[in-house]
């Protein structure tokens, strides 16, 4: 794995360098592989970020979107993070409609919903019930409870081990989510994380030994590059 952390001024420098990371990764993967495939994240840090990707002239039919994690609410709900990347990014662009991977939510089980989004994941990437599929880039957030994508403290999505999706929860609220093995057979994992109030995670999840299951972001270990890109207030302490 290779590590990079970089602590960026201010969120807009924040948000132009995880552009520049993001189209230089979709250029390598067209180059090599014909295609780009990315899963997004929710929360409000992200949404500048896929406004900017909207307005860059971009191949959109070698564009594959998928999404590693939701909440079980319909694809109209406002908590959606479906929603918010259709209406900041998706809805913006000539991006073909089969190019856009949601994550099913309308099946009243979040259990059907997860196993029915990994056996369509299985299908696009051609791979064995035993395999974990490589995205190019999976793009995660992290919460100053240390979870990342619906992988929450001591909750049972941590344990899941053998599967690429399971059902997270959120104090009650099942969420569906990639696992953590799935996101690290990514080629690039890149972490977008703003604000003081992500340092106490932050200094609990690159200090050496700590708990992986109270800081569910510090079990993100890909097999390729991981990326942590900070504004300065969630990065003061981890400026050399």
């Amino acid at each position: 794995m290779k590590k990079t952390v970089e602590v960026l001024s201010d969120k807009s420098a924040l948000i132009a360098r995880s552009l520049d990371l993001i189209l230089s990764k979709l250029e390598t993967a067209i180059e090599q592989r014909g295609i780009f495939t990315i899963a997004l994240s929710g929360g409000s840090t992200p949404k500048p970020l896929y406004e900017a990707i909207a307005n860059q002239k971009l191949p959109w039919d070698k564009i594959h979107v998928f999404w590693g994690d939701e909440r079980y609410v319909s694809p109209d709900h406002l908590d959606s993070n479906e929603l918010m990347a259709r209406q900041a990014w998706l809805d913006r662009v000539d991006i073909p409609a089969a190019n856009i991977h949601a994550t099913p939510t309308l099946e009243g089980d979040p259990a059907v919903s997860a196993a029915k989004y990994e056996q369509h994941l299985q299908k696009f990437f051609h791979s064995a019930p035993t395999e974990f599929p490589s995205l190019d880039v999976v793009l995660l957030g992290m919460g100053d409870d240390a979870h990342t994508a619906s992988l929450f403290p001591h909750t049972d999505a941590l344990k899941v081990c053998d599967r690429l999706v399971t059902v997270g929860n959120k104090d009650g609220n099942p969420r569906i989510t990639f696992t953590y093995p799935f996101i690290n057979a990514a080629r690039s994992v890149i972490f977008v994380v703003a604000g003081a109030n992500k340092r106490p995670a932050l200094a609990q999840i690159f200090t050496p030994v700590a708990d992986d299951f109270a800081y569910p972001s510090r079990l993100i270990q890909p097999q390729g590059e991981l990326w942590w890109l900070l504004d300065a207030e969630a990065g003061l302490e981890l400026q050399s």
